[in-house]
């Protein structure tokens, strides 16, 4: 008989009372002066004729773009991709103008689709897949093949300072998801994972409109939240804006017994002048998972089968708790017509702590357990200055830029080992607490036991031929990283690396008609070079910076209503390993050569599409003694699928119907393609209604997610078994007052 399930505590500390505190007490001071709106309406009336055939007045019905709060580009119709997004040191871009490849999702998203998380957002987009950490929950995303961490998110342009493992959506405005190497357009990421791609969050701002914005969101297997969205513009000329958003969430997800609760708070406060731009940002984020599904580790030679979708193989006594505190100030001055310098620094500060429980599959009749119990707490910080401005030489037009860029992130951590014990996936026993066998660094304070610190300097010049009919980019960067690493028992330093690389770019936009432009560039991605494990004979020796290098070519269409994107694209990535010579190198690489195929946006009246196909042919090259020379990477599946589209019911206004259907192939799990999981489909299916309700504009939204709640392995990444979510159902209701 198994023994009782229970979850660990949460207890907010006083500190998240006093912030929360306050943002009720802004709230409660920017709803009071809340003006009610209306609208004056004119019209006119003209005699056709006597009395009897008179006509009824005209009225002209127009419908006008919402603002958009700063540097945000327009939407595609239906509003939830962006016509354009931010592309780091080349700053706010029309997508059609530059030569890359990215997709940016907007707020608007993310209520309609009820989206939680950051993978919940990116499940929209063909190129990415989403998985978990090792070891933990937190989340990691596969771009062209290519795993990207949570670590290694910008936040409002800045790496280092984005909350860790889960990043909660109710404060963002928009998602940019850049596919390819980003080494020039955003330096290098603190844990060097941006290898694919790159991702970038954008928080929500005041806009010219006054926001009062109330969700009340559930779902069926028993959570409940909250979220309260306030903006507001002051001044004679609405100079000064604030925008509040805070979120709260907690209860049983859709798998058997798991418990997450989830606290959001963000203030950004703006200024508008007429040369200079002001911004300041803070954000507090605490989430705790109690009882979650782990990944699953495999010793044996073959595949488990997969549990039933909502079964969890967890033990109660695992859990994760981290708690996110950032800020971010900016500043910008247009010092000559066409010409604007910035300066933007962020802070973070992480508390993190938690027990986390690993199963082994060996065989159906051997699977162990292990507890590994972690305390972490990081200090991030982060700055980029620069100048951007445009000029002409004759017919020829520039935009160029100069910046540098540097990120510290200071990190602390101690843990403790307990097992192994005898466990199960299908009829798991709950087991007591396992016994500490071996720590370290949990003797009060935990020790540092790395520190990363990036520096680099970049430039570039776009110039433009023919009324920027011919868009030629050519840019720099020169990146300096410097890397310390720690023992958390002995507190002795166990590397010291510090390198520089330098990176170009070079870009070029063809726009033979108003609407289409074709690219290609060449480009990189940079990480530092990896760490020889123990038993090697070169043991902590960290290799020279990896460079990655990109060919890409594409095609863009944009009409205003809707778009499409067409690449094809060759990553070449060095692979590292321990030799037969017991020597840790890095000889060889993994290619990825492919093809994305995207449409989005309302390609027909009441009809939108998000939608799109990649191709991926990966391979190993050049592996030790040609082992594995011609096999799949681990984890890179060939072919992906997104299919989505919304229809409004034409006889039932404000009725939004939508489905989405997702298909990932098959994935091989070690190196020498000797076992894999199967490829996998799921179907989402959902409807929103648009009404008013006692005068207020009130949305009511329900989706369903993996309809037909198929059980799955949905990624080999990372040499471990990530289980797809069972059926979810949400619901929520939105009352704008």
């Amino acid at each position: 008989m198994s023994a009782p399930r229970f979850h660990a505590p949460f207890n907010p500390p006083s500190t998240f009372s006093t912030s929360r505190a306050a943002i009720v007490a802004a709230i409660t001071a920017f709803s009071l002066p809340a003006a009610a709106f209306a609208q004056a309406a004119a019209t006119s009336t003209a005699a056709t004729g006597d009395a009897d055939n008179a006509t009824l007045p005209a009225v002209k019905v127009q419908a006008a773009q919402e603002p958009l709060p700063g540097d945000l580009q327009p939407t595609f119709g239906g509003g939830h991709v962006a016509r354009g997004g931010d592309f780091g040191v080349l700053g706010s871009q029309k997508n059609i103008d530059m030569p890359f490849s990215m997709t940016t999702y907007t707020a608007k998203l993310i209520e309609d689709q009820q989206a939680r998380t950051i993978g919940d957002v990116l499940s929209n987009d063909p190129a990415v897949r989403t998985a978990y950490g090792y070891g933990n929950f937190q989340e990691i995303y596969v771009i062209r093949g290519f795993t990207l961490d949570s670590d290694d998110i910008s936040l409002n342009g800045l790496y280092g300072i984005t909350p860790r493992q889960l990043v909660e959506t109710a404060a963002l405005e928009r998602v940019d998801i850049f596919k390819g190497a980003s080494a020039f357009v955003n330096g290098t990421s603190p844990n060097g994972s941006a290898i694919g791609g790159s991702v970038n969050l954008q928080l929500k701002r005041a806009d010219d409109k006054p926001l009062t914005r109330v969700t009340l969101e559930g779902s069926a297997s028993g959570e409940f939240g909250t979220h309260i969205d306030v903006g507001r513009r002051f001044g004679e000329n609405d100079q000064f804006g604030i925008r509040v958003n805070q979120s709260n969430r907690d209860g049983e997800t859709s798998i058997d017994d798991e418990m997450r609760r989830n606290n959001q708070t963000a203030v950004t406060l703006d200024w508008r002048g007429e040369k200079l731009r002001l911004e300041g940002d803070f954000l507090y984020q605490r989430q705790h998972v109690s009882d979650g599904r782990p990944v699953v580790y495999v010793s044996g030679d073959e595949i488990p089968a997969v549990p039933s979708a909502t079964h969890n193989y967890a033990q109660t006594w695992s859990y994760s708790d981290a708690e996110d505190t950032v800020g971010i100030l900016r500043a910008e001055y247009d010092f000559l017509p066409g010409w604007t310098a910035y300066v933007t620094g962020g802070v973070r500060h992480t508390n993190e702590h938690g027990e986390y429980f690993s199963p082994y599959y060996t065989d159906p009749a051997n699977t162990s357990g292990s507890r590994l119990g972690v305390v972490r707490k990081e200090g991030a910080t982060s700055a980029e200055a620069g100048v951007r401005g445009r000029f002409d030489t004759g017919p020829v037009s520039h935009f160029v830029t100069a910046g540098a860029s540097i990120v510290r992130v200071e990190t602390q951590s101690g843990w403790t080992y307990g097992g192994p014990f005898a466990t199960d996936l299908y009829d798991t026993a709950q087991v007591p607490y396992p016994p500490t066998n071996s720590s370290a660094g949990t003797n009060g304070n935990p020790p540092i036991t790395a520190l990363n610190l990036l520096r680099s300097v970049s430039a570039s010049d776009t110039l433009g031929f023919f009324h920027d009919r011919v868009l030629f980019t050519v840019g720099v960067r020169h990146q300096e990283i410097l890397s310390n690493g720690y023992s958390s028992s002995t507190l002795l330093q166990t590397s010291n690396y510090n390198d520089s690389i330098t990176t170009p770019l070079f870009g070029l936009v063809v726009k033979p008609w108003e609407n289409v432009s074709i690219y290609a560039n060449r480009s990189e991605s940079l990480s530092a070079g990896g760490i020889a494990p123990q038993n090697t004979l070169n043991y902590g020796d960290q290799l020279a910076p990896e460079r990655t290098k990109q060919y890409e070519v594409g095609a863009k269409y944009d009409n205003g209503r809707y778009g499409a994107q067409l690449a094809l694209f060759q990553l070449e990535k060095p692979q590292t390993y321990t030799n037969t010579a017991r020597v840790f190198v890095a000889n060889g690489n993994e290619r990825h050569r492919g093809v994305e195929a995207s449409v989005f946006g309302e390609v027909y009246k009441g009809v939108r599409l998000i939608a799109g196909a990649t191709y991926l042919n990966a391979e190993q090259r050049g592996t030790d003694g040609g082992a594995t020379d011609g096999k799949k990477p681990v984890g890179v599946p060939s072919f992906l699928v997104n299919l989505g589209a919304e229809y409004d019911v034409p006889w039932v206004q404000g009725l939004t119907l939508s489905a989405r259907w997702t298909h990932t192939g098959p994935q091989y799990f070690d190196a020498a393609n000797t076992m894999s999981i199967q490829a996998w489909d799921t179907v989402d299916l959902g409807a929103r209604y648009s009404t008013s309700v006692f005068g207020r504009p009130t949305t009511f939204r329900a989706n369903v997610y993996n309809l037909a709640n198929k059980a799955y392995w949905s990624s080999t990444n990372g040499g471990y078994l990530t289980m797809g979510a069972p059926r979810t159902v949400l619901f929520s209701m939105t009352t704008d007052f």
